[in-house]
């Protein structure tokens, strides 16, 4: 089954509908996503942006048949823009290099569907088959590998999965001048509360960041962190966990604002500065450097 193409940088959803009662397909979505009106989905209908499996455009009329795969594509009403540019760094064949903005999601989510840097980059290129081959949190600014060919992503998906490629981070946090660097943080991560919060708990680890300091100024020290895995907000819980979140963290060590709103005057002062990685295709050392600066 062949994906549709991407509309304004935008890849479609997919989804197979469950079993139900439902006579139409419009019906089914109105249920499975109820914070999207009746309307709008008419309206996505009209103009094409809900399709079969085969990639045809369908009416609101279309009889609901359990187990058919649609396609749809999400949209966001008065979606807020992001007013950082990212910069490409390096493109060749296989892969290509983005330096990202603090702010910029990586992919569609939440409130953001356009303004992303995977939709921005498909823009750019032109080339629909643009994956990420790994995120960064939407605060967290630097680099982010893509893959553009879906014939070789698996050999990059796999630097990854098996620890392949070295990354190092910046931030800037609070002083730890009682702890001997460097320190490896080892402690098992698992989903808090609110839900978009992760929290450390007894148990085995699941969760390592080798940590240092590389400028001890006064009031702030400059860190690097060596993320051995790669667990949601790891570098972020790790910091605040030895007593030091890093600075401008808006929900760690507690929540102090929520949602797609952002105080662009406070940026997380933390960046995806360095990957270093053989190229599993050419045996050739690959070194990317952020060109963001954290001060």
């Amino acid at each position: 089954m062949a994906v549709p193409p991407a509309i304004d940088g935008v890849s479609p959803s997919s989804l197979q509908l469950p079993p139900g009662a439902w006579r139409f397909v419009l019906d089914a979505l109105c249920e499975r996503f109820p914070a999207i009106t009746r309307d709008a989905w008419i309206d996505r209908f009209a103009r094409g942006r809900v399709l079969d499996g085969a990639g045809n455009a369908i009416g609101s009329a279309h009889a609901f048949r359990a187990g058919e795969v649609i396609f749809y594509y999400r949209e966001v009403a008065l979606e807020l823009p992001i007013p950082f540019e990212e910069q490409v760094l390096f493109e060749d064949d296989e892969l290509l290099v983005a330096d990202k903005p603090h702010f910029l999601p990586v992919i569609p989510a939440g409130g953001f569907v356009e303004h992303t840097l995977l939709a921005r980059l498909v823009r750019r290129t032109g080339n629909a088959d643009l994956v990420p081959l790994h995120r960064i949190d939407r605060l967290t600014a630097g680099l982010v590998l893509f893959s553009k060919r879906p014939q070789t992503r698996r050999v990059y998906q796999d630097l990854f999965r098996l620890q392949r490629i070295e990354k190092m981070y910046e931030a800037l946090a609070a002083p730890l001048p009682d702890l001997e660097f460097p320190v490896l943080r080892c402690t098992r991560l698992v989903a808090g509360e609110p839900f978009f919060r992760m929290r450390e708990v007894q148990g085995e680890p699941n969760s390592r960041t080798a940590i240092d300091v590389v400028e001890r100024g006064d009031g702030v020290w400059r860190y690097a962190l060596a993320p051995v895995t790669g667990r949601k907000h790891q570098l972020r819980v790790h910091m605040a966990g030895l007593g030091a979140p890093i600075v401008g963290d808006p929900i760690y060590p507690e929540v102090l604002a929520v949602g797609d709103v952002a105080d662009y005057s406070r940026p997380l002062k933390l960046l995806a500065k360095h990957l270093c990685f053989d190229d599993p295709l050419t045996a050739e050392l690959r070194e990317f450097c952020s060109g963001f600066c954290l001060d």
